[in-house]
């Protein structure tokens, strides 16, 4: 017994994908025989050779990025059952919960309401968990709807537990489950499943009814009579509060902190920050686990999983936090937004677990509170300083707040509040540390908790934790750890993959950046090429997009811009071995030929459009000229058919300025192909006009960009908006004046 208890709990595995490694190294030489051909053999002094040199540039700088990423991935396997010999189940450590939603219709309040009913639902003692849900649109619609969760929580938990349900989220169990009756189940199961079904649709009904009539602004709902989107105090209701019982449901507290149109509140880094004080107050566990409100818990014992890691003798010293990758239910068939990542989180994200360990990515991660803190592995507060007085300087970094300031003291030297401590009394102390000026002139979102400054507050808040010297660990048990939904349509993409750009080009540009991280941090040389490999996204929409309009520009003007002889065989073999070897990848994770062609064709269409959008709006931001908006993507659960599934996997089109670029692009291949066709190209200058290369690019380029030919031709929500084609036929009327202009 004493030799199990001294085993790890832990054990980090490190894979060798040797046909990986050796295909993108053969890729990378063949992008240096490229460059050394163009610039020691080609003696080509076109305006398209200069393009094409710096373009090829900045590919191989994005390939050594990617390289380094992959080279070494490794994963992690937990022991639960050596958890629980080191850490019997009544001394387990507490857990607070986040779940942050912002708009309830958005965000509709049944998916809130899952994802909360999963977490409560946790094979984890109920007295050692606490709920706070995040209502950054203040509305009285969420609240009622966990009032009425929380009443079905009451039969929901036990029915989990009794019968040891592994799926623990109501919508999709259901779902999945039919008609008990047709297998071995007990009298009293069936009996109870049908209870339970039935009043998980009354539920339903209710918030249904509710979101269609108003809700009366009375009794525990009158605080909302006089509330604003964006100017109202803060709102603070305790639904359940476990009285230190196991048998009993979780603490759950509403949380809707203070806004004033005066005050800037950093979007979801705000709110994090909020909950990480309220939760302070109230409970103060020293783990904290955060979900977005569509990720439900999967595993329900995801929270030893991830104890495993931090707990580890080893972990306990380096590891910050536990991430889990994101994964999604009812994708669409064949991912045709390609927004579906699961062969970027196996292969670039476990090659980042093989460095320094994954990027948080905002959801489904286990964090120690002493860590959100500023707590670094040598135990020093961010600012050099460590001792738990309250002093004048505590009161700098985490504010005015006497019950916060003994609560970060106790979080800092490991300690946490009994189990069975009443936190009604702590709701006026809470509502202190949830006001919208509390921040200003503390260390929030600069030194200590969720970093501010970004739209992608997650990825800057990881780098700052990596900077300081931590460790991240991915947590990948065989069962699923959290399931959520990823957008349905093309728009929502878009919108998210614009907001990530943006994000993660702020960060570029900013005192955080990466190199800045290595040289005067604790940011591993290699993390920071990861770091770059990401942050770098946005930048690259210019080099492709150049790339992209080079064909047309050679056919046009009768130009090449690749290169002859030996040359066009480097770059034959290169576009053969990086589409074989992506090819290999998908095929090796499960996924179809059909899904990676639509994550090729996506990757054009995405980096020339959303990312190239994001790029422009912090240009315009450092300027003066716009600001950031954090956009919320929609939430949906899926219940269609397979047929409508497939339609839903079309182009849906309005009239946003974000698929400008795209069908912009694809009228001047077009145009491009019908001047090589009809043969209106410029005539031949030094021998070298352009071919079939030149051709074969056009029509790569028209094949990818597809969805845009069939929306022209499109109608309702499948076509490109009248005013969305005239801008482009203009931009593509500029283009061949540019190309007339300047042969």
């Amino acid at each position: 017994m004493a030799n199990e208890k001294s085993l790890p709990l832990y054990d980090k595995i490190w894979v060798k994908h040797t046909f990986s490694r050796t295909m993108d190294s053969l890729i990378l030489l063949l992008l240096f025989l490229l460059l050394g051909y163009r610039i020691f053999l080609d003696d080509s002094n076109t305006f398209p050779f200069f393009v094409a040199v710096i373009c090829e540039s900045w590919f191989t700088f994005a390939w050594i990025l990617v390289i380094n990423t992959k080279w070494s991935p490794a994963y992690t396997t937990t022991y639960i059952d050596r958890l629980l010999l080191r850490v019997p189940e009544p001394e387990l450590p507490s857990v607070d919960l986040f779940v942050t939603t912002a708009d309830p219709v958005l965000e509709p309040p049944i998916i809130t309401i899952n994802t909360v009913l999963s977490l409560l639902a946790l094979d984890y003692p109920t007295n050692k968990l606490a709920c706070y849900v995040s209502d950054d649109g203040c509305s009285p619609l969420n609240f009622y709807a966990l009032l009425e969760a929380s009443k079905f929580a009451k039969l929901w938990v036990p029915f989990c537990k009794n019968y040891n349900i592994q799926l623990r989220v109501p919508f999709r169990y259901f779902s999945n489950n039919t008609n008990p009756a047709n297998n071995d189940d007990s009298p009293e199961f069936i009996q109870d499943w049908r209870r339970l079904k039935k009043e998980y649709e009354d539920l339903c009904s209710k918030i249904m009814n509710a979101s269609q009539n108003s809700i009366p602004l009375i009794g525990e709902f009158a605080i909302f009579s006089d509330t604003q989107l964006r100017n109202h105090p803060t709102i603070i209701k305790v639904i359940c509060e476990n009285k230190g019982l196991s048998d009993e449901l979780p603490h759950l507290v509403y949380v809707s902190r203070e806004k004033k149109q005066e005050h800037p509140h950093h979007h979801k880094a705000g709110a994090m920050n909020v909950l990480t004080r309220i939760s302070g107050v109230m409970t103060n566990a020293p783990f904290i686990l955060n979900v977005d409100c569509d990720m439900y818990v999967h595993n329900p014992k995801i929270v030893q999983h991830a104890l495993c890691i931090l707990l580890d003798s080893k972990g306990e010293k380096e590891v910050a936090f536990a991430q889990c990758i994101q994964q999604f239910y009812d994708g669409l068939k064949d991912d045709p937004f390609g927004n579906q990542l699961v062969a970027k989180f196996l292969y670039l994200g476990g090659g980042l677990a093989g460095i320094q360990g994954i990027f948080y990515v905002g959801t489904n991660c286990l964090h120690r509170r002493k860590v959100i803190y500023g707590l670094s592995p040598d135990h020093h507060i961010r600012n050099g300083k460590k001792h738990h007085d309250i002093t004048d300087e505590r009161k700098r970094i985490f504010g005015s707040s006497k019950r916060f300031l003994e609560s970060a003291a106790n979080a800092l030297e490991g300690k946490t509040l009994a189990s069975n401590d009443n936190i009604w009394k702590y709701v006026e102390a809470a509502k202190e540390v949830g006001s919208s000026e509390y921040d200003y002139g503390t260390a929030w979102g600069k030194q200590v908790g969720w970093m501010y400054g970004s739209t992608s507050e997650d990825a800057l808040t990881g780098l700052k934790i990596h900077t300081q010297g931590w460790r991240s660990e991915t947590c990948s048990p065989e069962l699923t750890p959290f399931m959520g939904c990823s957008p349905q349509d093309i728009i929502s993409v878009m919108s998210q993959q614009k907001r990530w750009a943006s994000g993660l080009l702020e960060i570029l540009l900013s005192k955080h950046c990466p190199i800045f991280g290595t040289l005067f941090g604790k940011l591993q040389f290699r993390q920071c090429l990861g770091y770059l490999w990401v942050l770098t996204w946005p930048v690259r929409s210019l080099p492709e997009l150049c790339y992209t309009l080079l064909p047309a520009y050679c056919i046009i003007n009768n130009y090449t811009f690749l290169p002859k002889e030996l040359g066009q065989w480097i770059v034959v073999t290169m576009f053969v071995i990086y589409n074989i070897a992506t090819f290999v990848e998908y095929l090796r994770t499960g996924m179809s030929i059909r899904t990676w062609w639509n994550s090729e064709r996506m990757g054009r269409i995405t980096t020339t459009t959303a990312w190239f959008f994001g790029f422009l709006h912090i240009m315009l931001k450092l300027f003066g000229i716009s600001d950031s908006v954090f956009e919320i993507t929609k939430k949906e659960q899926s219940s269609m058919n397979e047929g409508a599934k497939e339609n839903n996997g079309r182009f849906t089109f309005n009239n946003s300025s974000i698929f400008v670029p795209g069908t912009t692009i694809l009228l001047i291949q077009l145009t491009a192909l019908v001047t090589k066709l009809l043969g209106w190209e410029a005539p031949v200058r030094n021998g070298h006009g352009s071919g079939i290369g030149e051709l074969f690019c056009c029509s790569y380029l028209v094949v990818c960009y597809w969805p845009f030919f069939k929306g022209l031709f499109g109608k309702g929500k499948y076509g490109i908006p009248f005013s969305t084609i005239c801008k482009s036929v203009l931009l593509t009327l500029l283009f061949l004046y540019f190309c007339r202009a300047y042969e």
